[in-house]
């Protein structure tokens, strides 16, 4: 998946750049033809052949400026593909809801804000189907939910990466503020898209969603 968003976002970019560059070919022969074949008792405007500079200057411009922009967005993968790297090996953590569920096991933490009267725990799978429910803690700070990967009806789950949402509310109705945060260690770095994915087991972590590392 992570591949065929690079290879689609590549081919968007090729592709423009080509459309661009061909505009500009275009315009420098249409320019050129124009001024050969002008009628020497008539010459072009001088303000018409102006304004036709101009415009033959910023496309020229443009597409340095694209060239140019490829070249920091290179730089910038470089650099972003050295500092992941750096994460193998190390424990990260991610506050997006996901966690995985390797060996029948998976953990996660959550914190509430306030008191609450009542909690639920909803997992869904990768496809957003609802494969669990509980009920959770109802005291404000940190909570740990482990999940041993059974749904409601006792069925063991495939390995893989699931979402945890909770949804606290107190006495009088109103949401209690939640967060939930996950845990891995990174065993590998994929390089394959747009920016570095930390993988931990199956589950795939942009680097820009990891919000904490153990070890650094």
């Amino acid at each position: 998946m992570v591949a065929n968003i690079a290879a689609t976002a590549a081919a968007a970019q090729t592709n423009a750049t080509k459309q661009l560059a061909g505009n500009f070919d275009t315009f420098l022969k249409l320019l050129t033809t124009q001024l050969q074949n002008q009628d020497p008792m008539s010459p072009m405007d001088s303000n018409q052949f102006t304004q036709q500079l101009v415009q033959f200057s910023q496309v020229e411009q443009q597409i340095n400026t694209n060239d140019n922009l490829k070249s920091l967005i290179s730089l910038g993968k470089s650099r972003s593909a050295s500092d992941a790297v750096g994460y193998l090996g190390k424990s990260v953590t991610v506050t997006t809801g996901h966690g995985l569920l390797s060996g029948g096991q998976a953990q996660w933490s959550y914190a509430l804000g306030g008191a609450a009267s009542s909690t639920t725990f909803t997992v869904s799978d990768a496809g957003g189907k609802v494969v669990y429910t509980q009920a959770g803690e109802l005291t404000t700070g940190q909570h740990i939910f482990d999940w041993n990967g059974t749904d409601n009806n006792g069925t063991q789950l495939p390995d893989g990466v699931y979402t945890l949402n909770v949804a606290a509310k107190a006495a009088d109705g109103s949401a209690v503020d939640s967060a939930v945060a996950s845990k891995g260690i990174v065993d590998e770095v994929n390089l394959t898209g747009s920016e570095p994915y930390l993988m931990i087991g199956s589950m795939a972590v942009p680097l820009s969603q990891v919000a904490a590392v153990d070890g650094l």
